[in-house]
């Protein structure tokens, strides 16, 4: 046997559960980030934020980008392989494992910053031990600190 509100009853509920839920709705506040006093900008210098570089680079049409990605699922699945063989590699940085992978017909191009040469190696030998993986264009920028 089926159990249903009367509708009047049912309509009256689903009323009262869509007005409560505009309440909390208006009484939430948005986040709101902390003074700027108290921020730590220690060692930051207006250098460390120009990527103009690297800007420039990208919007040479022959440079790889992430949206030049496939979204084949055989290229889907290569990238997700890659990143897999990435992240589980623990002699890697966070941003080591963080890097960008892009992945079509068996070409990869790996891009973003590691901290030093061996990571920079580390990584394209990673990606190139990947199952589909034919080629590794190695775009990966070494970070120096200007300290």
């Amino acid at each position: 046997m089926k159990h249903a509100l009367p509708r009047p009853l049912a309509v009256g509920v689903f009323a009262a559960l869509a007005a409560s839920t505009g309440a909390f709705a208006q009484q939430a506040t948005p986040m709101q980030s902390p003074p700027a006093s108290s921020q730590s900008t220690a060692g930051v210098t207006g250098e460390d934020a120009d990527n103009t570089r690297l800007n420039r680079r990208d919007r040479n049409d022959a440079s790889v980008t992430p949206t030049d990605q496939s979204n084949s699922s055989s290229a889907v699945d290569l990238v997700a392989r890659i990143r897999q063989a990435i992240v589980d590699d623990s002699n890697l940085s966070v941003k080591a494992r963080n890097v960008k992978v892009v992945a079509n017909n068996g070409m990869v191009t790996l891009r973003g910053p590691v901290a030093n040469a061996q990571e920079k190696a580390r990584v394209e030998q990673d990606a190139a031990s990947v199952r589909g993986v034919t080629h590794v264009d190695n775009q990966l920028d070494i970070e120096t600190d200007s300290d």
